[in-house]
């Protein structure tokens, strides 16, 4: 089935005011959910809601609480997220790191005791549609081994950068450092599909393109392999020193994926370039990417974020698809 976006956008916002949100926080929230589908992000979009409402039902996020700013420093900031709704903190991390940028060059907010920001493109987006370059990530749970480990000890930590352009046609990159994220493998069963390539183990220790087999396990492999693993570790401590609040390993000891750790940083190119000048070098390079020569006949090369903008005009005049057992779950959380 296919709902319209506005419509989605109703439906959520509903059900987040029946949980204690004012009606702007979850107008906003809704939005950053609708969104995330729109630019075909089901994972963490449509079949990620009705869990994040089970956090809310559990007491885990607490509607009313909003991010709070603990330590300025120039361009670096400190903020505690109050175990508060994720991606509404997030927003407003990012928002500050773009005004930091605006006066500094560039904005470092550090964003400790949040709770899970669902799709983190979202907010690399969001620096770019402000004309800034946007990088940021966040650590997770623990949900990976480290490369040569068999026990889950690093996180599938989601990290973000994202390049402007005045037309909004922004380059993005968006991935977690597995080779896919749990929400990936998670839309993949949903929809009966294999993965394209190994993503994690089985459970007789083999490599399985199954995200069945996956989830039975969660034993994921980062990308690169070693190198994933590293990148994992070095974002984690980056974001522990920054925050102080809490790592990876302190996380696990939760029960559930909260009070997570963020860094938002962006840069405002306007005080080297004009944007003119951005736009130039952006596309020059774009240009030469799109013009390689496609291992498919009739093939395309895609540079970062362009799927998702054709997904996001397809969805927006023909409906977002959503799974039917998962409208239904939907529905079923209205009160």
């Amino acid at each position: 089935m296919r709902v319209n976006y506005d419509d989605l956008v109703e439906k959520f916002k509903v059900i987040l005011v029946s949980r204690g949100f004012s009606e702007e926080n979850a107008m906003n929230a809704a939005t950053v959910f609708a969104k995330n589908s729109l630019d075909g992000i089901y994972s963490h979009g449509v079949n990620r809601f009705a869990r994040v409402i089970e956090y809310l039902d559990k007491g885990e996020i607490d509607s009313t609480a909003i991010a709070t700013c603990e330590i300025q420093m120039g361009a670096f900031e400190r903020w505690n997220g109050h175990r508060g709704f994720g991606p509404l903190n997030a927003k407003i991390a990012m928002d500050r790191a773009c005004e930091l940028a605006k006066v500094n060059g560039i904005g470092l907010v550090a964003l400790g005791n949040n709770n899970h920001w669902m799709r983190g493109g979202t907010y690399g987006w969001q620096a770019a549609d402000q004309g800034c370059i946007g990088i940021c990530w966040s650590n997770t749970m623990p949900n990976m081994p480290a490369w040569g480990g068999k026990d889950r000890k690093i996180g599938n930590n989601p990290f973000i950068m994202a390049i402007p352009r005045s037309n909004g046609k922004h380059a993005v990159v968006d991935c977690a450092v597995s080779q896919f994220s749990y929400g990936k493998i998670e839309e993949a069963r949903l929809k009966g599909n294999q993965l394209p390539v190994p993503g994690g183990y089985d459970t007789n220790g083999n490599l399985t393109t199954d995200p069945a087999e996956i989830e039975k396990t969660w034993r994921v492999v980062p990308m690169g392999y070693w190198k994933g693993s590293g990148i994992s570790i070095a974002l984690d401590l980056i974001a522990t020193v920054l925050t102080n609040q809490n790592s990876v390993s302190k996380i696990g000891t939760f029960g559930d994926e909260v009070g997570l750790t963020q860094i938002m940083i962006a840069i405002d190119p306007s005080k080297g370039n004009t944007t003119a000048i951005t736009d130039s070098i952006v596309n020059e390079i774009l240009a030469d990417i799109k013009s390689s020569e496609a291992v498919t006949e009739g093939g395309e090369v895609y540079y970062p974020g362009e799927l998702e903008l054709n997904t996001r005009y397809e969805n927006l005049a023909n409906g977002i698809p959503v799974i039917d057992e998962v409208w239904e779950k939907i529905i079923s959380l209205e009160k």
